[in-house]
């Protein structure tokens, strides 16, 4: 053991830990998609493979052995989604970035206050806020905007007869940046069959990013939160302040009374 230890330098310590990194990085990122689901499969491959070596099951094995042999380009091909958002995941741009806490609290408060406002009157909204993935290209297509995020100003844009109304509106930075966005939908056929459009956009935008989606239904007046694809539906007041608070790592307590000071 000693022998093993002394062979052992510095550099193989931090070699091993920027692997464990990565690896643990990429766990984080594929969790609750279907990423997590094909990685499975290719476990199960991997396993049947080492016990037809073991049993001489040559065909079997054989066969896996040309599969593995492409093993490369299969990966690419199925985890293409998981790989252009690893690599804009590189570019970090935080939702609070230059904001104090009593604006966060205020931004929180009036997004909670305007989707509830908005499910009351039975508008439907679509209420995107970006993360540490850019979302520029969304932006671009949508209707410029550089305003504060009010109750009053998202009653307004989703107000049925506006020519936005149909979009999304995308907030960066704590304000809001556009409006009329349009959102790619969810290619999953797994997602129940009567989900709306605006459903389908906020959970095809998650799958492909890591921003957070308000989604308030036109038909049940019910509102939804989608994250990584999967959406917590028929929210009430006092659930989607918390689930809001919790998804920009703040206490609310703490930032309440940070925010009556």
């Amino acid at each position: 053991m000693s022998w093993i230890i002394s062979q052992v330098r510095i550099w193989d310590l931090v070699d091993m830990f920027l692997v464990w990194l990565i690896v643990y990085r990429i766990l984080l990122l594929i969790r609750q998609t279907r990423a997590i689901q094909m990685l499975s499969g290719l476990g199960i491959l991997a396993i049947t493979y080492v016990s037809s070596a073991w049993l001489d099951l040559f065909t079997i094995k054989w066969l896996l052995e040309k599969f593995f042999d492409n093993l490369f380009v299969i990966v690419v091909v199925l985890f293409q989604n998981e790989i252009r958002k690893a690599l804009a995941h590189i570019g970090r741009n935080p939702f609070f970035s230059g904001v104090s806490v009593v604006e966060e609290t205020q931004i929180i408060e009036e997004l909670a206050k305007g989707t509830m406002i908005l499910a009351q009157k039975g508008y439907g909204a679509l209420i995107v806020i970006e993360r540490e993935m850019g979302l520029e290209d969304f932006i671009e297509i949508g209707t410029p905007m550089d305003a504060s995020v009010s109750s009053e100003l998202m009653n307004s844009i989703f107000l049925p007869g506006s020519p936005i109304h149909d979009g999304a509106i995308i907030i960066r930075g704590g304000r809001i940046r556009a409006a009329g966005c349009f959102l790619p939908l969810t290619k999953s056929v797994q997602i129940d069959k009567n989900l709306g459009t605006r459903h389908r956009a906020a959970i095809g935008l998650t799958e492909e990013t890591d921003a957070l989606v308000l989604v308030v239904s036109e038909e049940n007046k019910r509102i939804s939160l989608v994250e990584a694809g999967h959406m917590s539906a028929d929210l009430d007041h006092k659930t989607l302040r918390e689930m809001l608070y919790t998804a920009f790592n703040m206490q609310m307590e703490f930032a309440l009374e940070r925010g009556n000071e």
